[in-house]
């Protein structure tokens, strides 16, 4: 039977409980343990695809196509693992499930209550498919005393009573603040937010406290004394130079060897060596490239979470330091010296997805900058679709432009409501829903032999991708777009639907209806980011 460990947070919000997550996973997975980690939302959207990504952050798609919390981005990228449909459960989409199973009559009359019938679904999902595992660990968004998390919380309580202590246990991820006025640490936050877990009947195991400054022993012993955890189960937590450090931090403060103790279990010391690897290359590069990222969310850069981890993987491949420009889109649609002076002095230039019209003339406009001036450009799913309607604008079809922004006489790039899946053909309706209609996950595309993104892919012929959109570039104007040097060399394996462009007379551009950053991990960075910053490379050696 599967272990599981549970994580929750207190005090504040965004004390980093899915990078604990994923790092706690990652070290015992060295250790030679099989992990999965899930994450328990408790808002009542179904899943985040219809959610702003200012209020949530970036959606992350999976490859069998749900629509998650951008946390099991961090789980896949540190674990290798491939997320699922069943490893993101939202309070939404249970008590969607259960109303439903209510209208049918499933419940045969009983009065429907979160206490057996929300709890045992969540219990459920908890255990679900878990049979291959030694460790499930199970996240937990929000912070204790949030309303809406007090189901999920009663259904652990629950799970803890029936799988027992030795199956179970509870890592809580607190703050203790450092007053600079006092010049100390204050333990009282950590107390308060244990106190309140245990009054839902709830006792941690082990305490990661999040600190800016070093945490004496006597201010870990008081921590131990007050909130009834032994000391050594005190894990202090502090900022670290990179995410990909953070592993080799935890483990250095005993975070895995307390679990190990807490589960009563041996094992040999894990195998750092990827990770050590992973912090020598990032700490020590050989050089510096300057990526513009030119997009519509960039006050957020949460937003674009597995983009700006993609770029920095592909640093690590070329041994350089990628600094990320965040552009706002908007400011190209003023004046055009504007685009000059923000994007001469990058080496490469990204326009990454969206949706809507906001910002798309100052994307086509970054598109025409660096096919005009030969700088590498990378452009994902919109960023695809901005290069084949500047493509087709510089061959004469003046008022090409997406049917997303509205009625056009020039339609090229159109929404789609037939595809073909592994599940048969995919129909969606024009004015539908939003939420999960989109085409998501991973899909197949067939790519041309002789071309620039076979040799990316190490001449591979056939590759397979996660996708999240619902507009795709209209093939009926391929003609068109490679007679001004933009060819299609991927398509859908039904030759429909175009899946990647390039320009063959150009250093590196490369636009693609796929989102690769959801499949790039720091040590086996996604062969489209490393070719990109190794053409950055090239280009800041030629300015």
């Amino acid at each position: 039977m599967a272990r599981h460990i549970f994580i929750t947070g207190g005090v504040v919000s965004s004390l980093g409980k899915g990078l604990m997550a994923a790092s706690l996973a990652a070290l015992l997975q060295a250790r030679g343990f099989r992990v999965r980690i899930r994450k328990f939302d408790p808002y009542l959207n179904v899943d985040p695809g219809t959610m702003s990504p200012y209020q949530h952050g970036e959606v992350y798609v999976t490859d069998d196509g749900a629509e998650t919390d951008l946390d099991l981005g961090h789980y896949e990228r540190f674990t290798g693992v491939s997320a699922h449909q069943s490893d993101n459960i939202t309070s939404g989409r249970i008590y969607r499930d259960i109303i439903a199973k209510e209208r049918r009559g499933d419940y045969l009359g009983a009065t429907v209550q979160v206490i057996p019938h929300v709890t045992d679904a969540i219990k459920d999902f908890a255990q679900t498919d878990t049979d291959d595992l030694d460790f499930v660990l199970c996240e937990i968004g929000g912070t204790i005393g949030d309303i809406e998390g007090l189901p999920f919380l009663e259904a652990l309580r629950q799970l803890r009573n029936e799988l027992g202590r030795e199956n179970t246990c509870f890592v809580h991820v607190t703050l203790v603040p450092y007053i600079a006025a006092a010049g100390e640490l204050k333990t009282k936050p950590t107390q308060h937010s244990v106190r309140e877990m245990t009054g839902l009947g709830i006792q941690p195991d082990i305490l990661l406290c999040r600190c800016e400054h070093e945490l004496p022993e006597s201010e870990r012993a008081k921590i131990a004394l007050f909130c009834n955890v032994r000391r050594e189960a005190v894990i202090p937590a502090l900022d670290a130079p990179s995410i990909y450090s953070v592993p080799l931090q935890y483990h250095k403060e005993g975070l895995d060897a307390a679990v190990l103790h807490h589960f009563g279990l041996a094992s040999p010391a894990p195998d750092l060596t990827r990770w050590n690897t992973i912090t020598e290359r990032f700490g020590n590069p050989e050089g510096e490239v300057t990526i513009g990222v030119v997009g519509k969310y960039v006050g957020l850069p949460d937003a674009y979470k597995s983009l700006n981890e993609a770029l920095v993987h592909g640093g690590i491949a070329n041994r350089v330091k990628v600094k990320i420009r965040w552009i706002d889109a908007e400011i190209f649609e003023k004046e055009d010296s504007e685009i000059a002076a923000a994007l001469e002095p990058m080496h490469g230039i990204l326009v990454p997805g969206g949706f809507g019209e906001r910002g798309t003339e100052g994307k086509i406009a970054s598109v025409r900058f660096a096919r005009e001036r030969k700088v590498p450009y990378f452009g994902i799913c919109l960023g695809m679709q901005m290069a084949c309607i500047e493509a087709a604008r510089a061959a004469g079809v003046e008022k090409a432009s997406s049917t997303e922004f509205g009625a056009t006489e020039e339609p090229v790039v159109g929404i789609i409501t037939e595809w073909m899946s592994k599940d048969g053909l995919q129909k969606r309706a024009e004015g539908g829903d939003l939420g999960g209609t989109m085409r998501l996950g991973a899909y197949p595309a067939v790519l041309s032999g002789n071309s620039q993104a076979s040799t990316i892919y190490g001449g591979a012929t056939e590759i397979s991708e996660r996708h999240r959109h619902r507009y795709e570039v209209n093939a009926a104007y391929r003609e068109q777009l490679e007679s001004n040097g933009l060819i299609f060399s991927g398509m859908s394996p039904d030759g429909l639907l175009p899946e990647i462009v390039e320009r063959p007379d150009h250093p590196f551009f490369v636009g693609v209806q796929f989102h690769p950053e959801y499949k790039s991990r720091p040590f086996d960075p996604h062969p489209l980011f490393s070719g990109f910053i190794a053409a950055a490379l090239r280009h800041s050696r030629l300015v």
